[in-house]
């Protein structure tokens, strides 16, 4: 089976970007895998690209091209928003007529078995624009919540031409049931995979949180510095590393200046090898308003940390067991939060104890066990 992964950036660092790099690792064992990017502004992928699996641009911004014609632009723009909204175009600034119209082409053109796309904009374009030949599978990084209402009318009325659709967690599931009135086979939970390979281990015994992803609003970063205040009141030897980058560093800062503790905080930028940092660390803490699914939860169980996180949709609540392989706290009880932190940093015995059941809770999430239930999704689909 060929299959064909569609991304918006392939070439950048991102979540979606590394659980799409690791899928078609998996794939590509016994599978043709290609990775398509909407577009590429930098020679190089972040990532290591996996063996066997081809990545390329349908607009390479790094190369020189014949400029689109003045008419194909106005053309492709309004081709594109009549199927994607404004709220998505917002969002990503990957569809441009040069991406688009390639997609359109590469969509005549492949000689793909299965089409896959990874986020809503490209579901929607290939939901619109794929021959029947073609299947179509969409996948979902963030969940339904999330988006927009212009965006949730789209996917309302478009996805219902996807062939299959995958989500990371059974309330998506859900919220995807009641939205498209489909539910049986259309419709499968598919969580992302750790990378292959045994991550090193922490020793649980460095005075460090550790906090990763983008500094955006939605990961509330400042809440979690001011929950952290109270570890150092009482621990001052302790520190809070956050990897990740954005533009809300300077708010981050502000805040640890705020309440003193600015020497304990660092901003870590962004590293290729999170998990390698991540065994640094002793606790990993996650302080955001929603998440998608949490896949720093997952990393952080494989190399033996226990997470304090905000019970927050959809993803801590369903990966974290409370008081076995971490703690859960009310949304926004940054008190709370802060309680958490200081629990584990003071218990070394529960923090051991829950650091050997977020290891052994990592097993769900290996590679080798996730590519067969996406196998079984893609044959069933294809058939």
């Amino acid at each position: 089976m060929k299959i064909a992964v569609v991304i918006a950036n392939g070439y950048t660092m991102g979540g979606t970007v590394r659980t799409v790099y690791n899928l078609a690792r998996g794939l590509s064992e016994r599978h043709e895998v290609e990775i398509v990017s909407l577009t590429r502004r930098r020679r190089d992928p972040f990532f290591t690209l996996p063996e066997g699996v081809r990545l390329w641009p349908l607009h390479d911004r790094t190369a020189e091209a014949p400029a689109m014609s003045s008419f194909a632009r106005r053309r492709w723009t309004r081709r594109v928003r009549s199927v994607v909204p404004e709220s998505e175009l917002a969002r990503n600034q990957n569809f441009t007529p040069e991406s688009v119209s390639g997609l359109h082409r590469f969509l005549r053109t492949t000689d793909a078995d299965v089409v896959m796309g990874t986020r809503p904009g490209i579901n929607l374009l290939l939901a619109a624009w794929a021959p029947k030949r073609l299947c179509v599978i969409g996948q979902e990084h963030l969940n339904l919540g999330e988006h927009k209402p212009d965006l949730v009318e789209a996917i309302d009325r478009r996805y219902r031409d996807l062939d299959g659709l995958s989500v990371l967690t059974e309330s998506d599931r859900n919220a995807y049931t009641r939205l498209l009135r489909r539910g049986g086979d259309f419709l499968t939970v598919v969580p992302n995979a750790v990378d292959p390979g045994v991550p090193p281990r922490s020793t649980l015994d460095a005075p460090v949180i550790a906090a990763a992803g983008r500094l955006s609003p939605v990961k509330q970063y400042p809440k979690l510095v001011e929950a952290f205040a109270q570890v150092v009141e009482e621990h001052p030897e302790w520190c809070l590393r956050i990897y990740g980058d954005g533009d809300k560093a300077a708010k981050i800062e502000e805040t640890a200046r705020k309440h003193g503790i600015e020497d304990n905080v660092r901003l870590m930028g962004q590293t290729r090898d999170l998990t390698e940092e991540l065994s640094k660390a002793s606790i990993l803490a996650v302080s955001s308003k929603v998440e998608g699914f949490g896949m720093t939860i997952v990393e952080a169980f494989s190399v033996g940390l226990p997470v304090v996180s905000f019970d927050c949709p959809h993803g801590p609540g369903e990966i974290i067991e409370h008081e076995r392989t971490g703690l859960l706290v009310p949304p926004q009880d940054t008190p709370a939060l802060g309680r958490a932190l200081l629990r584990l940093v003071e218990d070394r015995e529960r923090r051991h104890h829950m650091g050997e059941q977020a290891l052994e809770a990592s097993s769900r999430y290996r590679l080798e066990d996730i590519i067969p239930r996406w196998e079984s999704f893609l044959e069933h689909h294809r058939a």
